[in-house]
């Protein structure tokens, strides 16, 4: 669909360079991972940058959804605001952010943030604005890497801040210039590192961000760009092939190339919530752990790569300087682990069940039944390639997959797409609750056949009516009314029925309106933020006034909602 061209960047052309970003790298990714030499030669880059801008995308799209559900909206639709949504684009690619490449592009799209989202910055921004958001993306990212080495994304990024700042005109001529800068001087990478040189290849980072910019181009005119280096700008004649060799850079970090010459065996990623004082004193202590250290973000809130032999000791180093969390061990060429050093490959086994919970009380529970669980936090919810990801580590022939959230059910979808082209034969059950989820792998018998088994757990599931009890963040408008801030929200198979002042009451109501078509089981799952004596009320209600009907109680540690409920 061709896009309206557009001489300056607003709200709504984030949302399109996020999404035209998104495509260009799913179209490039396997090309990507394909060239992916350094600084370790996993293969994984371009899958990486998807994942990082897809993470992205899904927050400015929670940020438009957002508005769109505010009282007036379709009669006066004016949208998020440009700060709205590069903040969100940049919130959205840190807390996502995935290898040594996503995390420079998410301090390249943060700094970008910094500038377009500053206080007083107007509605939409003009070339100058662009201008030096470029150029603050492309130093912010430099400052973010321990050892910054030449030939690579920060190169390319450095090249179109240089590029953009000679342009002049509107937003569409600064980063046309930015892409044919960053163009050139992906060209020019294997003249820069060797490794590159000796494969043949340009750097495959610098090969991803030239998608992005290309993507930010065509969101600014509507344009169409060539994403391929420009050779001709680049090196003399063609690319270094396998045997040309560039001179070694001698500024180059010694361990960074360490893939070839048995370096650190783990890559560490963690989001951090910690300070500015504790981060530099994380940075010393983990640079001298290992290699690749990038850390980026700020204002509290961190995502941390390193390369390291010792993976216990870089987490160890988070917790000294705050609360690490959503932590990822890989072991280059093993996939992902949690031990201290490789594990022997493992036979497969012959089905498995993947399952999205949303709090860490519920992944036990989930996990003591034999799944292998992706815990969503609150406001974080998961991209395909976690869901991917968990299809992998379950390591069976035959998975069946429980997104147990409506709005999971595309990402979801796409995670099993993937899977299935890796020869995993996955079903996808569309749980929209994790009390649904529970009937499911209640239900789940690995002995019988597979089509067998996904049409009992579906049946299952489908059988099981859910509610759940919230706390409204906003005022708004719902099915049930008008809602305030503060007022707990009674909601049932997804729309708010119920709006009220107590918890235990609204929990009350709800139980009852859920229970008047009937029902052999209650299950109840408790909220950190709950309180205590909310499940015993529940337990006695349905005692005294259903019979037959048994309860099952839970807890669900930190999971958003006050409340779930499910009734069989």
């Amino acid at each position: 669909m061709a896009q309206v061209p557009q001489t300056f960047l607003d709200g709504l052309a984030v949302r399109t360079w996020c999404g035209l970003a998104l495509r260009a790298l799913g179209r490039a990714r396997a090309e990507i991972d394909a060239i992916n030499v350094y600084p370790v030669a996993d293969g994984d880059t371009g899958t990486n940058l998807y994942l990082t801008v897809e993470s992205a995308a899904t927050a400015v799209e929670a940020v438009f959804a957002g508005y769109e559900t505010q009282p007036g909206y379709a009669t006066q639709p004016a949208g998020p605001t440009l700060a709205d949504a590069v903040r969100a684009m940049a919130h959205g690619a840190l807390i996502g952010a995935r290898g040594n490449s996503g995390t420079i592009l998410a301090q390249l799209l943060r700094g970008m943030a910094q500038v377009l989202a500053a206080d007083g910055a107007q509605p939409h921004c003009d070339g100058p604005a662009l201008r030096l958001a470029l150029r603050r993306a492309a130093d912010s990212a430099r400052q973010a890497v321990a050892h910054p080495v030449e030939g690579t994304v920060l190169t390319v990024a450095s090249a179109a801040a240089d590029a953009a700042e000679r342009a002049d005109g509107d937003c569409g001529s600064v980063a046309r210039a930015a892409h044919e800068g960053a163009r050139a001087a992906l060209a020019a990478t294997p003249a820069q590192l060797s490794v590159l040189a000796r494969a043949g290849v340009v750097d495959a980072g610098g090969s991803g961000l030239v998608a992005v910019l290309g993507a930010l181009v065509e969101a600014c005119t509507g344009e169409t760009v060539d994403t391929e280096p420009d050779r001709a700008a680049g090196t003399p004649d063609a690319l270094p092939g396998p045997e040309t060799e560039a001179e070694p850079d001698p500024d180059a970090d010694p361990g960074a190339c360490a893939a070839e010459d048995g370096g650190p065996a783990f890559e560490v990623i963690y989001l951090l919530e910690a300070d500015d004082t504790a981060v530099a004193r994380l940075r010393t202590r983990l640079d001298a752990l290992g290699d690749s250290l990038v850390v980026v973000g700020g204002d509290g809130l961190w995502n941390v790569h390193v390369h390291v032999d010792d993976a216990g000791a870089a987490v160890e180093a988070g917790v000294e300087a705050g609360r690490p969390y959503r932590i990822r061990i890989t072991h280059f060429g093993l996939g992902d682990v949690h031990t201290g050093g490789p594990r022997p490959p493992r036979e497969r086994a012959q089905r498995a069940v993947v399952a999205v919970v949303p709090g860490q009380g519920l992944a036990e529970l989930y996990t003591e039944a034999g799944a292998t669980t992706v815990l969503a936090r609150p406001g974080e919810p998961p991209a395909s390639g976690e869901l991917l990801a968990a299809v992998r580590r379950a390591h069976a022939r035959e998975v069946v997959l429980l997104p147990n959230d409506a709005e999971l059910r595309d990402t979801a979808a796409a995670a099993a797409e993937q899977a299935r082209t890796e020869g995993v034969r996955v079903a996808l059950i569309p749980t929209r609750s994790a009390v649904q989820g529970i009937a499911a792998l209640a239900v789940s018998e690995p002995g019988r056949r597979f089509d067998e088994d996904v049409v009992q757990m579906t049946s299952a599931a489908g059988a099981t009516r859910y509610g759940e009890v919230v706390v409204a963040e906003h005022r708004s408008w719902t099915t049930a009314g008008i809602c305030q801030a503060g007022d707990v929200l009674g909601l049932i198979d997804g729309d708010v029925a119920v709006i009220g002042a107590d918890v235990t009451t609204t929990a009350e109501t709800v139980l009852d309106r859920m229970l008047q078509a009937g029902g052999e089981l209650v299950t109840l799952v408790v909220g950190d933020e709950a309180p205590e004596t909310v499940a015993a009320h529940l337990e006695t209600r349905v005692r005294e006034s259903y019979l037959a009907v048994d309860t099952a109680v839970y807890r669900g540690g930190h999971q958003g909602a006050l409340l779930l409920i499910g009734v069989e």
